[in-house]
């Protein structure tokens, strides 16, 4: 899937494709049902549907751990996964229902200006 820069979600992607250019994949997600609402990669090797649909139940697996773990009160702000060469980051919307997913090279990225976009274009999805 690509984007239109017609919705909020592929205004979102083109944001953050303008700030961080040499991302390697990034998509806004629908927590409920795991679909990209819109997506885009810079890999060949890299498909951020996919990769939606199983970050998707990496949100979900938190949220049941946070209830049963009864931590009321909190909610999910970001989730950072460190791979060898990239980082995958998911930043959820305010209401917790869209999330955007991004994956960058470790490397040439720095985080916390990663996580300033992801901050930044999150209340977008709203």
């Amino acid at each position: 899937m690509a984007y239109s820069t017609n919705s909020p979600a592929g205004k979102a992607v083109e944001a953050i494709i303008t700030d961080l250019p040499s991302l390697v994949a990034v998509a806004v997600v629908d927590v409920n049902s795991g679909m990209a609402l819109a997506s885009h990669s810079n890999s060949p090797t890299v498909n951020p549907e996919t990769a939606a649909a199983y970050n998707t139940e990496v949100v979900k697996q938190k949220q049941k751990a946070m209830s049963a773990l009864k931590l009321t009160g909190e909610r999910i702000e970001d989730i950072l996964i460190t791979l060898t060469n990239q980082l995958h980051l998911i930043k959820l919307n305010e209401a917790g229902n869209k999330f955007i997913y991004l994956a960058v090279n470790a490397r040439e990225t720095n985080l916390a200006i990663a996580r300033e976009v992801l901050r930044t274009h999150a209340s977008d999805i709203n």
